[in-house]
């Protein structure tokens, strides 16, 4: 039962984020392709990885990656960010017109946590932070390259 009604969660998640990504294609707001899309989910997650990081995250040749990543970069999706301690190394960066884009896709997200905040007393809200946090960080070590690619060191945008 918990099985299915995780995948049923995470299935409408999913599905939210098709139709955002689809409904500008039909209105033809959409610059991104569906791939492109996904390989920016991926650099968000990722939180500024390296193309080599972004490249082996993803299970794709490195030439591949910097294809798909000089199209977004050409786009204005990601800026390439030089490493401040290895020259040689950049770092990959949505740009405000990607978090611009992403804000509305991720707003059905916010918007099913304060439904969950009104539906249900704070110390399960709580308990369910609680677990999910351990779900993430315990749970999944397959992804643990996600929190090694989150760069201290990569220089912070110029706002």
């Amino acid at each position: 039962m918990l099985e299915e009604v995780f995948q049923d969660v995470y299935t409408k998640f999913k599905l939210h984020f098709y139709q955002n990504v689809f409904q500008r294609f039909a209105t033809r707001e959409a610059t991104l392709t569906t791939v492109e899309s996904f390989c920016m989910e991926g650099i968000m997650a990722m939180g500024e990885p390296t193309i080599a990081e972004f490249s082996r995250m993803m299970g794709i040749s490195t030439p591949n990656a910097a294809y798909k990543i000089g199209s977004l970069v050409k786009k204005g999706y990601v800026e390439k960010i030089q490493s401040t301690t290895d020259r040689r190394e950049y770092f990959l960066r949505p740009t405000q017109k990607y978090i611009d884009y992403y804000s509305i896709s991720y707003s059905y997200l916010h918007t099913v946590i304060e439904r969950v905040r009104k539906r249900f007393p704070a110390e399960d809200c709580d308990k369910m932070e609680q677990m999910l946090s351990v779900i993430s960080t315990e749970l999944m070590p397959e992804l643990d390259m996600l929190a090694k690619c989150r760069h201290p060191e990569a220089p912070k945008s110029e706002e």
